[in-house]
């Protein structure tokens, strides 16, 4: 290290430690700065070395000869006034905002020792993709599946021990058998942005298994990699896009830009707030020793300040142009909207136009309720989708009409903005709830084990227990539970709108009513293949490719009720009694059962299917119940209720929908 050489001045762009093949660039920026300071690792060794050069705000300088590996952090000097909204500590050995890789694991308490401080290190982003392309399902298309790297492939036989847990165990042979036999199109990967481990957590022998606690918004967390035969963590992630591709599998993030690791004003000093506190953090108006706190994290990632927006853009185009990916799930979306251009930036950015873009429409601060008011090319978890069906299955808060607009796409959230079916993300679970078993198997919350005395996650789930609490033997319950769930899933796939499954309900998982398990890195959460239902794969799978044969499903636009060329309305709603649904069916609280006929866009082609209709008939009902059908003969080709549910049968005049039950017709 002493021989390093001076540093030149470099430039200010881009921010970050870039090497071009000779040496590397290193720009920092920070606003309220006095003096910036390069620290260099190399083992035990470390230089320091002053950042001399500064242009509008970037503190930058060239380390000639420096290559990939090169391990480095900040020094930076300011003021410490809190008051004032500065949080400087020059004895704080700080992480690079675009670092591409971690290097050192962070422990509590913090240290100011750089044997044990977090790193960055010098990336070459050079990378054989094969002549990798994107799959860009259209989103009509598109079904996605909610997926956690580690806990999907730690248990599963199928996967070599060594990949079990990591990138490559996603993309291994076995994985990708399951996701193309259940036909999804899209994993959506919870956060695997480097993320670290909440104090709390940490003291009482927990770990933040989600990852909604992002440290590095450029940098693939370490924990789930293999490094098989010295392959780097960034190298293992690109393989695994790449064989998903290749697969047909698109590969979405959930992105956490809302707030970052070093939580509220107790929290620790490992990179932003070091930086420049006042530029990434919101700081209310009369505390500016304090953080706003729409996240419910501790702290806001100020996306109102430019520099602080293009590091939210240059780490979204980065996951695109250099990992591949094909698009974001942004949590807590509304956070980044407010006061900010985030929104706008998006929508004109180039490279970002051309990726799926799902947001969570919510934050926990003032007006945080904000489904449906996102710009078209965005999609939305549709919740009220979740809660109404489940409202109409599970507890019987929810009608027919309620059912309806679901089934509708909810065109009333999103159709005035000039938005399609697809702006909708319809879901039944997600990661954060019950898993779809213990939806129907408990009626309340069992959380006692995440150590907050059962006071986390939500109180209000719509679920049952159907009669009993957690696992029966009772095969009346046992029944009623099966049927529900089927009901369940054969709702979300003859939706319009685009649906997402939680990997682990096809296999029937259950979380034995834990509906927070966020700090549960064990068999709780990891997917339990040895025991999982065949049967239920075998629907899921049966329902998918259900929906992707008749497009009736897919629409590309919104219903209207208007006739075709032939006089055939594009959805019909039908009355068990035999005719179409009047005002007062829709009012009526009693009535459990209804009706769907749909009819294909002009334009859909394909197979001899796409020009008939397609009658789905529902019942919540507990008996039976008789529905007189449209004109003409039909045959069922999906009965939720059945122990042959796809098994074809001629219907004539009338057909009788179990209790609990779904059904799919087409004309004979």
């Amino acid at each position: 290290m002493s021989g390093t050489p001076a540093l030149e001045p470099g430039r200010p762009w881009p921010l970050g430690a870039s090497w071009d093949g000779r040496g590397v660039n290193f720009a920092l920026f920070s606003a309220h700065a006095e003096s910036v300071e390069l620290c260099l690792f190399e083992g035990t060794q470390r230089r320091v070395v002053p950042l001399g050069e500064r242009t509008d705000q970037v503190w930058h300088g060239y380390l000639p000869d420096a290559a990939p590996g090169l391990r480095y952090a900040y020094r930076v000097h300011g003021p410490k006034a809190p008051q004032l909204g500065h949080r400087f500590d020059a004895q704080r050995w700080l992480l690079d905002p675009y670092a591409r890789e971690i290097v050192g694991r962070f422990s509590w308490p913090a240290h100011d020792d750089p044997a044990h401080c977090l790193s960055g290190a010098v990336v070459d982003d050079a990378f054989d993709w094969n002549g990798d392309r994107p799959p860009a399902t259209p989103w009509s298309e598109t079904l996605l599946y909610e997926v956690h790297v580690k806990g999907i492939s730690r248990q599963h036989p199928g996967v070599p021990e060594v990949l079990r847990g990591t990138y490559a165990g996603l993309a291994s042979p076995a994985m990708i058998e399951h996701f193309q036999r259940l036909g999804v199109t899209a994993l959506n990967l919870l956060p695997v942005h480097h993320f670290l481990d909440e104090q709390r957590l940490v003291n009482e022998g927990r770990v933040n298994y989600w990852g909604y606690n992002t440290l590095a918004f450029f940098a693939p967390e370490p924990r789930y990699a293999a490094r098989i035969g010295g392959q780097t963590v960034i190298a293992e992630f690109k393989a695994m896009v790449r064989t998903l591709h290749s697969a047909g599998l698109e590969v979405i993030l959930d992105v956490v830009f809302n707030h970052t690791a070093e939580t509220d004003e107790w929290g620790p000093t490992i990179s932003f707030r070091g930086i420049d506190n006042r530029s990434y953090y919101r700081l209310p108006a009369g505390n500016l020793a304090g953080y706003e706190n729409y996240s419910g994290c501790g702290n806001t990632l100020n996306l109102a300040h430019p520099r602080v927006l293009q590091l939210v853009m240059d780490a979204l185009r980065y996951w695109v142009e250099v990992m591949h990916v094909d698009g974001f799930r942004f949590d807590l979306a509304a956070a980044l909207t407010r006061d900010s251009a985030f929104l706008g930036a998006l929508r004109q950015d180039p490279v970002l136009q051309r990726v799926k873009l799902i947001a969570e429409p919510w934050d926990v601060g003032p007006d945080g309720y904000r489904l449906g008011r996102f710009l078209p090319g965005w999609s939305e978890w549709n919740d009220r989708f979740r809660d109404d069906v489940r409202a109409f299955w599970l507890t019987g808060e929810a009608g027919v009409g309620q059912l309806a607009q679901r089934l509708a796409g909810s065109s009333e959230i999103f159709e005035a903005a000039g938005r399609e079916p697809q702006a909708g993300i319809n879901f039944i679970t997600a990661h954060d709830g019950f898993t779809l078993r213990d939806l129907v198997s408990y009626q309340n919350k069992h959380n006692e084990l995440n150590g907050e005395d059962n006071r986390d996650g939500h109180s209000h789930n719509f679920s049952t227990n159907c009669g009993e609490e957690g696992d029966s033997q009772d095969p009346i319950v046992v029944e009623k539970r099966r049927r529900l769930q089927r009901a369940l899933l054969a709702t979300l796939l003859i939706a319009q709108g685009v649906p997402m499954l939680q990997s682990g309900d096809e296999l029937g998982r259950t979380q034995a009513g834990n509906n927070n398990a966020y700090c549960q890195d064990n068999t709780l959460t990891w997917l339990d293949w040895r025991n999982a239902d065949g049967e239920l794969i075998d629907f899921v799978a049966g329902l998918v490719a259900l929906r992707q044969r008749f497009p009736q499903f897919q629409r590309r636009h919104w219903l209207t009720g208007a006739e075709d060329a032939a006089g055939q309305p594009d959805v019909l709603w039908w009355h068990p009694a035999g005719r179409p649904m009047r005002v007062g069916d829709w009012q009526s609280r009693k009535l459990g059962a209804l009706g769907i006929q749909l009819t294909p866009e002009a334009t859909a082609g394909g197979n001899e299917d796409v020009g008939s209709p397609v009658l789905c008939l529902i019942s919540r009902d507990d008996i039976p119940v008789s529905f007189l059908l449209p004109e003409g003969a039909w045959r069922q080709i999906c009965d939720s209720s059945s122990a042959a549910p796809f098994a074809t049968i001629r219907r004539e005049k009338t057909t009788l929908v179990a209790a609990r039950s779904v059904q799919v017709l087409t004309p004979a």
